[in-house]
């Protein structure tokens, strides 16, 4: 099966966005956020890069908490939402649209992250151009946190589950997926459904193996990778659902 090379332009849009916009609560928001601020160890009002930020939901909870965040992702509907939300906070929040593969903004930040399997949007060249950019727009040593599933995560989960339902508010929605062994990508079709209208879109997502992305870290600029397989700070390992990949800007 050949990926869906653009599928990324069109995805998030219509009663996706809905679904981007509510799926995960404040509670869920918050824990993610004391993860964030846990691992970075930033001083108040360090600057601190989210890249894609979605709606905004993490940096505007990390802006209250005293931090000046950059937000940036590449679809203008979900800068717009998150620039219209944007909580009163003792830190500053500042809202990019630009494609994440072309970040200019060279050893400006103190730390930065990639949440909410975010990784992988792209093809390998653009992946591997994704993290270097990121890697240039960091100060030397600063932390960068990667949250990202794996081959050996996510392929388990697929084959025993091909498909997967979820209702957030009055929006249903269905996720019907499969793994590309040639490509190594997650190709999933979606279905939203909400007051008889009824929205299909696709996704293709680069899955990487534990190996993969530690080298490509290292080829980014990278380095001192730490492993985590929750928000509990477990050592990533055999039985991990995810990983939280935490390193620095060599």
């Amino acid at each position: 099966m050949m990926p869906d090379v653009d599928w990324w332009a069109e995805f998030f849009s219509g009663l996706c966005l809905e679904f981007v916009k509510n799926s995960r609560d404040a509670l869920q928001t918050e824990l993610e956020a004391d993860f964030i601020e846990s691992i970075l160890s930033l001083e108040p009002h360090s600057n601190v890069l989210d890249v894609p930020c979605g709606g905004g939901r993490l940096s505007s909870v990390l802006s209250t908490r005293g931090y000046n965040m950059t937000g940036l992702d590449f679809v203008a509907s979900l800068i717009d939402y998150a620039s219209c939300s944007t909580p009163e906070s003792p830190g500053v929040i500042n809202w990019i649209c630009q494609d994440m593969r072309y970040i200019q903004l060279p050893n400006k930040y103190d730390g930065a992250f990639c949440w909410w399997n975010s990784f992988g949007y792209f093809d390998d060249e653009s992946n591997a151009k994704f993290l270097k950019t990121i890697a240039q727009s960091l100060k030397p040593g600063a932390p960068f946190i990667l949250d990202t599933p794996l081959v050996e995560t996510r392929v388990p989960e697929i084959e025993s589950q091909d498909k997967e339902w979820w209702r957030v508010g009055d929006l249903i929605v269905l996720e019907e997926r499969q793994f590309d062994y040639l490509s190594s990508r997650v190709e999933s079709d979606w279905t939203f459904l909400r007051d008889g209208i009824v929205e299909t879109k696709h996704l293709s997502l680069r899955l990487y193996t534990f190996k993969e992305i530690s080298e490509l870290l290292y080829s980014a600029g990278f380095g001192s990778h730490k492993a985590f397989g929750s928000l509990d700070l477990e050592p990533f390992g055999a039985g991990s659902s995810w990983l939280y990949m935490v390193t620095n800007k060599l």
